[in-house]
């Protein structure tokens, strides 16, 4: 019989070890290895241009061929990507781990909040998705938090032991995922064709998309937000201790930092009758304001701001998420998320460099 609690309780535990290991600072890491802010960014766009090429394709695997198998590929995609990292002893490397890190988020980017909804709507649970979203945002952030509150730890014991303990958690993973069940609520076709299911989801999914184009308005504005933020914290990593932040204190800044995101998902919450018109405002404000904090050039009032930007961020995250799933069909659930990742892969290509040379020269 299918329990839905163990069905979650596994996506919950498979996201914590996703997100643990001991370079969460990859930021700080990077550099600390010598390269700059801009070839930080450059290997950046690397990623994202990777996600761009394979985030649909992901989506549509998912869909046709289960959400659970693609999590699993997921979890390899990244023991391959910390191994590249381990032994990289030039930039050429640092970029291919960053292209199969890029294969590990597209993969498991729709399929776990895709099999977490169908498997919800299966029990006629669906309504309870909102605080899975806001528990898996709490989790990332306290994981995040963690990995980088090691931060000054994995400079110290060096990128080698700091990556190599990444292929230890996806082990971890791998082992949970297996565990998994899983959930199609429009079954197979009798007369399956593997390349007519392909083609049928990526019709389907640019058909609905066609039509209900507020889904995609959604889409790009929660994507465009969240990059601000994104690059927002990447870069602190490294402008926090050129602004003179102590090195023992790296580690409890950059947790502050993820600690807004936890407060963010928890408040969203307890806002369910507010205008989602209203929560995008204040989210856009307050991420711009702590941006401008950043530019003051001390490290209270820089962390201060990295706190706001992700608080911001994970409470608009999560009220998108959940008005994007009530929209989305079933048969094409992963594909449509893919394709929401998509764009903010295409926003962080664009904004990943400018952001290097922006916080560079801010």
């Amino acid at each position: 019989m299918f329990n839905i609690k163990k069905q979650i309780s596994r996506l919950y535990s498979s996201a914590v070890f996703a997100q643990l290991s001991l370079s969460g600072a990859w930021v700080a890491i990077l550099a600390a290895r010598g390269f700059s802010l801009a070839q930080i960014g450059f290997a950046e766009t690397v990623f994202h241009i990777v996600s761009i090429l394979f985030e649909i394709p992901s989506g549509v695997l998912a869909d046709v061929f289960g959400r659970k198998k693609t999590l699993v590929i997921s979890c390899l995609m990244r023991i391959i990507g910390n191994l590249v990292m381990v032994f990289s002893n030039n930039f050429a490397l640092v970029c291919l781990s960053f292209a199969f890190q890029a294969l590990n988020y597209n993969f498991s980017s729709g399929s776990g909040d895709a099999l977490a909804y169908d498997s919800l709507k299966s029990v006629g649970q669906a309504e309870k998705f909102d605080r899975y979203a806001s528990n898996q945002l709490v989790i990332y952030r306290v994981c995040e938090g963690l990995s980088t509150l090691t931060a000054g730890f994995a400079l110290v014991i060096g990128y080698k032991i700091a990556y190599a303990t990444g292929v230890f958690t996806a082990a971890v993973q791998l082992v949970i995922l297996a565990g998994l069940v899983e959930v199609r609520l429009t079954p197979l076709a009798k007369d399956f064709n593997i390349w007519k299911e392909i083609i049928s989801c990526f019709r389907k999914s640019f058909l609905f998309l066609k039509e209900a184009r507020k889904a995609m308005l959604l889409m790009f504005t929660n994507s465009f937000v969240g990059a601000l933020d994104i690059l927002l914290l990447f870069f602190l990593q490294a402008k926090l201790p050129m602004a003179g932040i102590p090195n023992w204190a790296l580690g409890l800044a950059l947790l502050f930092l993820q600690m807004g995101g936890i407060v963010g998902a928890r408040l969203i919450l307890l806002a369910k009758k507010v205008r989602y018109r209203v929560i995008f405002a204040l989210a856009v404000t307050v991420i711009l304001s702590g941006i401008a904090l950043e530019h003051t050039g001390l490290y209270l009032l820089m962390t201060l701001g990295g706190f706001m930007a992700s608080m911001a961020d994970d409470a608009l995250q999560v009220r998108t998420n959940t008005r994007l799933q009530d929209m989305f069909p079933s048969e094409q659930r992963a594909t449509l998320i893919s394709i929401e990742s998509f764009t903010f892969s295409v926003l962080m290509i664009v904004l990943s460099p400018l952001a290097g040379l922006f916080f560079s020269w801010w």
